[in-house]
């Protein structure tokens, strides 16, 4: 198998901060409330994703409901996901964002991105929990040099990455207490339609996904130890 790089054929060795934004409970709401709701969740994510671009142009491809994004350098890509990820916990429709973010080399065909800078950015964006936006070294220290609050997460095994990654949660957004998540759709209580039988009860968004929950409870994990929220 070839090493060099510079010897692949039809690729472009380049640097590049890679980026992978999901949403954390789609596929929960595809089953739950079915393709149609999902599609129009699906679309608000997109109108939101395009706004915060601006003049960036669009992401480097969708994967589902996971945007991928390349970005010459990571303040560049901070600036975005500074109004991306804002946008997004504001926006009700929408259940919470997992974000992963990498700075490194990269191969580079036509517009899309290869190589290992890549894959751990997207193993990255699948170990953070709702909410939660994980960077490496690289990208944390620029943010941290721009004000924005970093926290050490220490190091964490990947899934097919040999090696541990050290991380780093960057906080664009107000923290929260995680027993505000409704465990099937991921969204944020408090909820317009808040529902909730029993004070030790997670939170729910709708009865559909308190009715998925007590079915099946052992595929929707949450804090054990719910809290009142701030409104």
């Amino acid at each position: 198998m070839p090493t060099d790089v510079s010897a692949v054929e039809g690729f472009e060795s380049a640097i590049a901060t890679v980026a992978f934004v999901d949403l954390a409970g789609f596929s929960a709401i595809t089953d739950v409330y079915g393709d149609a709701s999902a599609i129009a969740v699906l679309g608000r994510f997109e109108e939101l994703v395009s706004q915060a671009l601006g003049g960036f142009g669009p992401p480097i491809k969708w994967i589902g409901d996971e945007a991928m994004f390349g970005f010459p350098d990571p303040a560049t890509a901070l600036q975005v996901l500074g109004r991306l990820i804002p946008a997004c916990r504001n926006e009700p429709r929408i259940p919470l964002t997992r974000t992963g973010l990498n700075h490194g080399p990269v191969l580079r065909r036509s517009n899309d991105l290869f190589g290992s800078t890549v894959n751990i950015a997207a193993r990255i964006a699948a170990f953070a929990s709702p909410g939660q936006l994980l960077a490496t070294r690289a990208v944390a220290n620029i943010a941290a040099e721009s004000g924005i609050v970093v926290r050490d997460m220490g190091k964490a095994a990947l899934r097919s990455i040999a090696d541990q990654v050290s991380l780093y949660s960057i906080e664009f957004a107000p923290a929260f207490d995680a027993a505000w998540i409704d465990p099937v759709c991921k969204m944020l209580a408090p909820y317009a339609a808040y529902r909730r039988t029993t004070p030790t009860e997670p939170w729910f968004c709708s009865e559909r996904c308190a009715d998925a929950y007590r079915r099946s409870p052992e595929i929707y994990p949450y804090a054990t130890k719910p809290s009142e929220p701030s409104t």
